[in-house]
């Protein structure tokens, strides 16, 4: 059953990632980076909150390792490189990373309220 949820997660997450990237990127990756962070977030919210193993499959494991994406932020990031320059994507990449880590312990901060 926890493959089904996780399998169930996964599509919703994929969709929604695609829906919102294709709405949010315009001349830089925004979309990838909204993703990313939001699902950053909701990780770290949900790994602390105490759900069910069966939710956590869902939206944790499915939805959010569907809905975030580590090999398109790398192929963007490189797109980066050569259509707007080193700096920009430097600037990208430092701002996921930053973003992302500290999201996710906003998110652990909001379960642990």
């Amino acid at each position: 059953m926890i493959i089904l949820y996780i399998g169930l997660g996964g599509l919703v997450g994929a969709i929604l990632r695609y829906a919102i990237s294709k709405k949010i990127n315009k001349s830089l990756p925004y979309g990838t980076l909204f993703v990313n962070i939001f699902g950053s977030f909701l990780l770290g919210y949900l790994f602390y909150q105490g759900i069910s193993e069966n939710v956590y499959a869902f939206l944790g494991i499915g939805f959010c390792g569907a809905f975030t994406t580590f090999s398109t932020f790398k192929l963007e990031a490189f797109q980066l490189i050569k259509s707007k320059g080193k700096i920009v994507s430097f600037t990208y990449l430092l701002m996921s990373y930053l973003f992302g880590i500290g999201f996710a312990f906003l998110g652990y901060l909001f379960a642990n309220q």
